[in-house]
């Protein structure tokens, strides 16, 4: 199963694995494979906004093992089917408790857009970006810009967005919702801390 696994990352196995997540995710399934053993490859978490037909699935590669590896898959709805479009591949990060809210750049790629007519379009066409969102336990849900994503059990989920060709960097507002629903934290589209944590930081200088 593992030499299976390590075969997955490139062809047409990869995009049908990855199509499968998306499946699950748009029925309303847990987006793991039921097949497929943790211990050699999670799906810790996908995200997919049917408006911009866009997703992002992140997945961790033997988790328990030294060699883990962390890939992020971005995919977009193009040609009447999901492609993958792009992502990065990097050694996992260390599990870490988070407070309130905690978020990590996870990639951006050209939308595929891009091939329909090059090379003006390679100016024109949108950017696909993710980040990965880190989440306390108080946490109801996170809004990312205008969409409502809920706080997975294990506290850690990833959200994709599109953004025009001349603004790759911009970044919704992203906002953590108590349980009771009161606003707990919120980080700006360029903010490097959010504002508990800002807070915080304050209480204790």
């Amino acid at each position: 199963m593992q030499a299976w696994a390590q075969a997955l990352w490139t062809g047409p196995r990869w995009e049908s694995f990855l199509r499968g997540v998306v499946r699950r995710v748009l029925a309303g399934d847990e987006p793991q494979p039921w097949w497929m053993p943790c211990r050699v490859l999670t799906v810790v978490s996908a995200d997919v906004d049917t408006a911009t037909g866009v997703g992002a699935i992140w997945i961790v590669a033997r988790p328990k093992s030294p060699r883990t590896r962390e890939h992020i898959a971005l995919l977009e709805w193009h040609g009447e089917q999901w492609r993958h479009a792009g992502g990065s591949s990097s050694p996992a990060d260390d599990p870490v408790d988070v407070e309130v809210l905690d978020v990590h750049h996870g990639g951006s790629v050209l939308s595929l857009t891009r091939s329909i007519d090059p090379p003006r379009s390679l100016t024109t066409a949108p950017w696909i970006n993710c980040v990965k969102v880190l989440l306390g336990r108080n946490v109801g849900h996170v809004l990312i810009g205008g969409r409502q994503i809920e706080n997975p059990t294990q506290g850690r989920l990833i959200a994709v967005w599109t953004s025009p060709n001349n603004r790759r960097a911009a970044r919704p507002v992203i906002v953590a919702v108590g349980r009771d629903g009161t606003e707990l934290s919120r980080l700006g589209p360029h903010d490097s801390l959010d504002t508990h944590t800002w807070a915080r930081l304050r209480q204790e200088w």
